[in-house]
């Protein structure tokens, strides 16, 4: 019965990422741009490794990981010589010695302080970290993030740092009840992200606009999102242990 619960597992895999792939191609049609300037992450949240590699071996060359400890339970069997990972959750500072050494990049970067802390970790390994900044584009009190009003004074400072790198914006947006909403918030990130790109600061790269989830990936590519982050689109409803 597992196994044929893991191949049906594997058949909705397929589906899932074939639709995506159509979706994708759409809304970059629609947009004016090249579909394979948009990246697909799977967001592998409490998803098992087997899946993960199958999801892998079937064209995901990028995943995305919530949480530290999770991420380093499940990495030793994962195929990552043919997988980028990037940290996407919430990253303590205390937790930042145990990830940097295992992830290409941290989309989370939410203050001055964890950039710092992130920064002399990575000169301990001796690399450089590719970071993005999480910025709170709805300024919502209970999320975390840089206000967008904040995020240039940020980017002048966190770049600065030896030991990372500035590669773009990410954001979480509001929860909305219509579309229209949503495309607002998206086009004000897209606003906020080529503003900040045209001002060439050192270091400060603005290749990445990550942002768009299941729910909503394709207004965030009509708005100029390059990385899309799919978790249950891709893998199903997440299952809590």
């Amino acid at each position: 019965m597992e196994k044929s619960l893991a191949n049906q597992q594997f058949l909705n895999i397929d589906e899932n990422f074939k639709i995506i792939k159509e979706n994708v191609a759409n809304a970059a049609l629609k947009s004016g741009r090249d579909e394979k300037d948009i990246s697909i992450m799977a967001v592998t949240k409490t998803v098992e490794p087997e899946y993960i590699n199958y999801a892998i071996n079937k064209g995901i060359n990028l995943i995305g990981e919530n949480r530290v400890q999770e991420f380093l339970s499940k990495k030793d069997d994962l195929n990552l010589d043919k997988c980028n990972a990037h940290l996407i959750g919430h990253l303590q500072t205390n937790k930042a010695r145990q990830i940097v050494p295992y992830v290409s990049m941290i989309q989370s970067v939410d203050s001055i302080k964890i950039a710092k802390e992130i920064s002399k970790q990575s000169k301990k390994n001796d690399l450089i970290m590719d970071i993005l900044l999480e910025v709170n584009i709805g300024n919502e009190q209970s999320k975390i993030g840089f206000d967008s009003s904040q995020v240039l004074d940020a980017c002048y400072e966190i770049a600065q740092l030896e030991s990372v790198r500035i590669k773009g914006l990410m954001t979480i947006p509001p929860i909305c009840d219509n579309n229209a909403k949503s495309q607002t918030f998206f086009s004000n990130m897209s606003k906020l992200f080529i503003d900040i790109r045209d001002k060439k600061i050192d270091n400060v790269y603005m290749d990445i606009l990550s942002m768009g989830m299941s729910g909503d990936y394709t207004q965030a590519i009509m708005e100029g999102s390059n990385l899309i982050r799919i978790g249950s689109a891709l893998f199903g409803a997440r299952v809590y242990n």
